[in-house]
């Protein structure tokens, strides 16, 4: 069992940044590629970014290229997504995820979901 915690949302101004933190806890010995997705009210849950266990591997949606930033520090069991230039579309919760390969995560058949935390973002 793994335990995902996400951290870091809140509110920002359009045109600002944020940076969202996701610790694993529990069985984090099996090398587990990770990633991000969000959900706004009303919409399905989609895919923002993943990231392999040795980091040399990135998937980004398209919608945050050249935006959002994902990376991983495997000492500390944690995952950042680091979010610049924000849109009031990117407001949604965020929701860590972990899954035993790139492609599950890419496509959300992942082994374990965090909680979530809320970004919004202002105009």
């Amino acid at each position: 069992q793994v335990q995902l915690v996400e951290s870091g949302g809140g509110l920002v101004q359009a045109g600002g940044s944020l940076r969202l933190s996701c610790t694993a806890s529990g069985r984090t010995a099996k090398s587990y590629a990770m990633g991000w997705f969000r959900q706004a009210p009303g919409m399905e849950r989609d895919f923002v970014a993943a990231i392999s266990w040795k980091g040399d591997m990135i998937t980004y949606a398209h919608s945050v290229k050249g935006r959002f930033d994902i990376s991983r520090d495997n000492a500390k069991s944690t995952v950042y997504l680091q979010m610049n230039s924000l849109k009031p579309e990117d407001t949604a919760i965020y929701y860590c995820a972990a899954a035993l390969g790139q492609s599950r995560v890419v496509d959300g058949t992942v082994d374990y979901w965090g909680q979530g935390t809320q970004v919004t973002v202002s105009s």
